[in-house]
């Protein structure tokens, strides 16, 4: 049974850092690409950042590049969001995604149930 498992969400103070992760279990995922979105309130849920199979070639949306850098294991079975120079906007619901590489929700198969960010003025 596959499992996604997001950790290290909580409360921040802002132009605070947090890093994210993400483990998953149950198959290989040695060929997935991986991604994070997030959701906030009643907004759509929103690409945050993707990489794909290797690690190597990764894409932002406009308003974390510079501040946000997804990365994964070796194992290619944890991924990682660092997050800097927090801002009071990217407090969210954040997930994580295993799938195909891109910045749709419907490249991705699965899905975790998500971490909190909060981040405070």
């Amino acid at each position: 049974q596959v499992q996604v498992v997001e950790s290290g969400g909580r409360s921040v103070e802002a132009g605070g850092s947090l890093r994210l992760s993400c483990a998953a279990s149950g198959r290989t995922f040695n060929n997935y690409a991986t991604a994070w979105f997030r959701q906030d309130g009643g907004r759509e849920r929103e690409f945050v950042a993707v990489c794909d199979w290797s690690g190597n070639i990764t894409d932002y949306t406009d308003s974390v590049k510079g501040r946000f850098s997804i990365s994964r294991d070796s194992a290619q079975t944890i991924v990682y969001l660092e997050m800097n120079n927090l801002k009071p906007e990217d407090t969210a619901l954040y997930y994580c995604a295993w799938g195909s590489y891109g910045r749709t929700l419907g490249s991705y198969k699965y899905w975790g149930q998500g971490t909190r960010v909060t981040v405070t003025v």
